[in-house]
């Protein structure tokens, strides 16, 4: 099965506010492109996905990842991130309504294309399928069926919320890159362990980590 992944990402100059304790105001846009960067081109590089939409009204990053091979769906409803995710899925559809969707975040530099294939393959056995994040209190990926519609509910608490939506939560092991996202300096620590794409590697080494 081939899947499209919708990627939200929000105008950088507001993203990543929680890395404030590692990365100043002038900074963390720098590092949220890129840890959008290096997840959408592994995403391209995973032999489960056929396409990529970003979802996002930022030109910079639109560019920028447009250029990687991501389409580009302007956030039209303006109306935070699930709005932003159903939006880009009824674009997809639109072309393409038999389409497997899968919301996947913005924020995960250490993805390997390898492990993205796992998750989507035991996605595929259920209708809708999420995979908590490393904290097993959110979600980094939301998956649905041709025959099911995406609705997404991210946000806190989100891996209880997709659990009481109906979706299946899938009990992986072996795929932390794609359960960590990264939120605090704390993240990215964990992603830096478990070894990040270039553009995050490069802007990360411009910050002083301890245990680095």
């Amino acid at each position: 099965m081939q899947w499209t992944l919708v990627i939200p990402l929000k105008p950088l100059a507001r993203a990543k506010s929680r890395l404030s304790d590692t990365a100043d105001d002038g900074v963390r846009p720098g590092l949220a492109l890129a840890f959008a960067q290096d997840t959408v081109a592994a995403a391209l590089a995973c032999p489960a996905v056929g396409d990529v939409a970003v979802v996002t009204d930022d030109a910079l990053a639109g560019r920028e990842l447009a250029a990687l091979g991501a389409r580009i769906v302007p956030d039209e409803p303006r109306g935070g991130l699930n709005a932003a995710l159903a939006h880009a899925a009824a674009v997809v559809r639109s072309t393409r309504p038999d389409s497997a969707l899968a919301a996947l975040n913005a924020d995960l530099p250490a993805l390997r294309p390898l492990e993205l294939a796992r998750v989507l393959d035991a996605a595929a056995e259920f209708p809708r399928a999420f995979l908590a994040d490393a904290a097993e209190i959110g979600t980094t990926l939301l998956a649905a069926r041709q025959d099911a519609e995406l609705r997404p509910t991210f946000g806190p608490d989100s891996r209880a919320r997709h659990r009481a939506s109906g979706a299946t939560e899938l009990p992986l092991t072996g795929v932390d890159s794609v359960r960590q996202d990264v939120d605090t300096g704390e993240d990215l620590r964990a992603a830096l362990a478990l070894g990040v794409g270039p553009r995050t590697a490069a802007a990360a080494a411009r910050l002083l980590i301890p245990g680095q």
